[in-house]
């Protein structure tokens, strides 16, 4: 992971960021490096460059699910800092959380003639038919985060989703001691944090828990904030909660806080944001899974444009998860400096 990038750590400033940035296809070009290759450099110094940035800019397409999350706008930053090594143009089009926004985006970039483009799915089944009617005209598909069961994604960079809900699920029985109820804050139109909470499932009941009840936050934190406290105020007797996303977990947080429950009540979720830290801080949210959100977006736009200039990736690009906790959360907080 590099830590030279950083992200603004407020949640009021990524407010500002979505709503800079979301208006559809951006059809403007980010600020580029103006210099060359200076003439006087050695031969094998321009022969890499040249294979790094070929004759005309690639225009790579990237569409993402909202400009809220901290999560997704690493990803961005990610993309944007390798595309600017590449010499390639990124495209941004933020969805705001809607599949079919997603399906239209898709389509308008491949009329636009994009090289590649880069999809974090909302709809992993939905959003099929425009990922290969991108296949299909020659547009190669790079899957990221969300896992799209079809041919026409030519790679997937991802987390183990279900493994990593595992793992966040075992450490729960640990500090539980394998008993106890536990309430989840999830998204139901997510895919892939369906697939979250049922690898987190699995592990407690397993173990010895009981799930006392799900709540639907949609990948919305004022949502997650609502569904929260209706969780939280119907269960007196439940001691644990788990929130599949960022949106979920910062709602959550925001409902122990805010009806004092900091007491009766642990959380463990998934990625890290400034309100899930100060409660890392005050040790009651005791775990969150944290995914190396940069590396996404660097590893999702290098085989986007290894893939464009007709090179082989590999099928499944891996990226690593941690669990961040109040012992070891120093190790961590470069992914909130600003």
């Amino acid at each position: 992971m590099r830590k030279s990038m950083r992200v603004l750590a407020s949640i009021a400033a990524l407010a500002m960021i979505a709503v800079a940035c979301d208006t559809g296809v951006n059809d403007e070009e980010p600020e580029t490096d103006d210099t060359s290759v200076d003439e006087t450099e050695d031969e094998a110094d321009a022969d890499d460059e040249a294979a790094e940035a070929p004759d005309g800019d690639l225009v790579i397409g990237l569409v993402t699910i909202n400009l809220q999350a901290l999560f997704f706008n690493q990803i961005n930053e990610g993309a944007q800092q390798a595309a600017d090594e590449l010499g390639a143009e990124l495209r941004i089009f933020n969805a705001n959380n809607d599949p079919v926004e997603q399906n239209n985006a898709i389509e308008s970039y491949v009329q636009d003639g994009v090289d590649a483009l880069i999809v974090l799915a909302i709809d992993t089944e939905g959003i099929i038919p425009a990922m290969e009617g991108a296949a299909e005209a020659g547009v190669p598909v790079v899957a990221v985060d969300a896992i799209v069961d079809s041919p026409a994604v030519s790679t997937q960079v991802g987390t183990d989703n279900e493994g990593a809900g595992r793992q966040i699920g075992e450490f729960l029985l640990e500090v539980a001691g394998g008993d106890g109820q536990v309430g989840i804050v999830g998204a139901l139109n997510s895919t892939i944090q369906n697939v979250r909470q049922r690898g987190f499932e699995d592990a407690v009941t397993a173990g010895g828990m009981t799930i006392a009840n799900v709540v639907d936050g949609r990948n919305v934190q004022e949502d997650a904030l609502t569904a929260a406290e209706n969780l939280i105020t119907g269960n007196p007797d439940m001691a644990y909660t788990y929130a599949t996303g960022e949106p979920a977990l910062i709602g959550l947080v925001s409902a122990v806080d805010s009806q004092g429950v900091q007491d009766r009540i642990q959380v463990v979720g998934w990625d890290l944001s400034a309100p899930a830290l100060e409660g890392i801080e005050a040790g009651w949210v005791v775990g969150v899974v944290q995914q190396d959100t940069f590396r996404f977006g660097d590893e999702g736009l290098r085989a986007a444009v290894a893939l464009a200039n007709g090179e082989s990736v590999p099928a499944e690009i891996p990226i690593d998860t941690f669990i961040v906790t109040p012992d070891n959360v120093d190790d961590y907080r470069y992914f909130l400096d600003g």
